[in-house]
């Protein structure tokens, strides 16, 4: 197609210095331009096709812990505006986690595996919703986008949060959980992992995590417009590439006596968190995703399966 390719002329230098701007020297994303030109360019075609210049056009996108959701998304982001001429923002689920205190209210209130950051009801709803309909408002006003700083488990102040000057055409909404369904109830009396099992014994934070995706962030995912889903072989391989994604952390941190790195053991354990969600969007994302890219054992896209949306 000689659009794709014109497109591909246009895109590739910025997208393969973005590319390797991740890399480091041990860990080297292989086939770029194939994954460039033959996934990421037809998906940047299909979105903006769809893109409605009058209002946001709101993409999810979700995957698992190391499947490349914002290297991918990134990537997306530098065609639609480079080739499109389309005004776009990236945002992740992660922007929004409640602050620390209000995490510990709920590991206090409900349950005190609460207190760990990544699971439905650690997010701020109410902010992204509200965020989401002043982005939509046809009176845009400057948008300030909050900032979560991981280093010390705790939202930045506003000043040090990044401003929305203009109303963007494509907003791309990236996390692990993003477009998450509920389990019915009875699937979740048995425990998915050890974590479960010894911290979870009377089944209230499953309960309750499972009912913030029932009401609040079904609520949250209807206002997108597509579903984008990185679909990865199986939950070893997440852990796996998770792993590989903290040593690559370490490698790119300059004050590495300060940075501990995670073992396969604190790898494994923090993971469970997300292993039971996770494996029912491994199930039910196909169902009901616009685009799933498959993923093979290397990381790499191994094919695009379009749904008609």
């Amino acid at each position: 197609m000689q659009s794709a390719s014109l497109c591909f002329n246009k895109v590739k230098n910025d997208c393969v210095k973005f590319i390797t701007s991740q890399e480091t020297s041990t860990d080297k994303f292989k086939n770029k331009e194939k994954m460039i030109k033959s996934f990421l360019i037809p998906i940047c075609f299909w979105i903006a096709k769809k893109a409605n210049k009058k209002k946001p056009y709101f993409v999810g996108l979700a995957g698992g812990q190391g499947t490349g959701k914002t290297t991918i998304s990134s990537i997306i982001k530098i065609i639609l505006e480079k080739y499109f001429k389309l005004k776009v923002f990236k945002i992740s689920i992660d922007d929004f986690y409640k602050t620390r205190k209000e995490r510990i209210n709920l590991s206090k209130k409900i349950h005190p595996m609460l207190m760990t950051r990544g699971v439905p009801g650690t997010h701020d709803i109410k902010m992204i919703l509200d965020f989401f309909k002043k982005a939509k408002n046809k009176k845009f006003k400057k948008l300030k986008l909050p900032n979560f700083n991981k280093a010390i488990d705790d939202r930045f102040p506003k000043k040090n949060w990044n401003n929305i000057n203009e109303q963007p055409d494509i907003i791309i909404f990236e996390g692990w959980c993003v477009g998450a369904r509920a389990e019915i109830n009875k699937t979740l009396k048995k425990p998915i992992n050890s974590l479960e099992k010894s911290d979870d014994q009377n089944l209230i934070w499953r309960k309750h995590v499972n009912q913030q995706l029932k009401k609040k962030y079904k609520k949250l995912y209807s206002q997108l417009n597509c579903m984008i889903y990185l679909k990865a072989k199986s939950f070893s391989l997440l852990q796996k590439w998770r792993l590989k994604q903290e040593k690559k952390l370490w490698l790119k941190t300059k004050n590495k006596r300060s940075h501990k790195i995670m073992s396969k053991g604190d790898v494994i354990n923090f993971m469970q968190t997300y292993q039971r969600i996770t494996q029912n969007m491994f199930k039910n994302m196909p169902k009901y995703a616009s685009i799933i890219l498959n993923l093979n054992d290397n990381h790499q896209i191994k094919s695009a399966v379009y749904k008609a949306k």
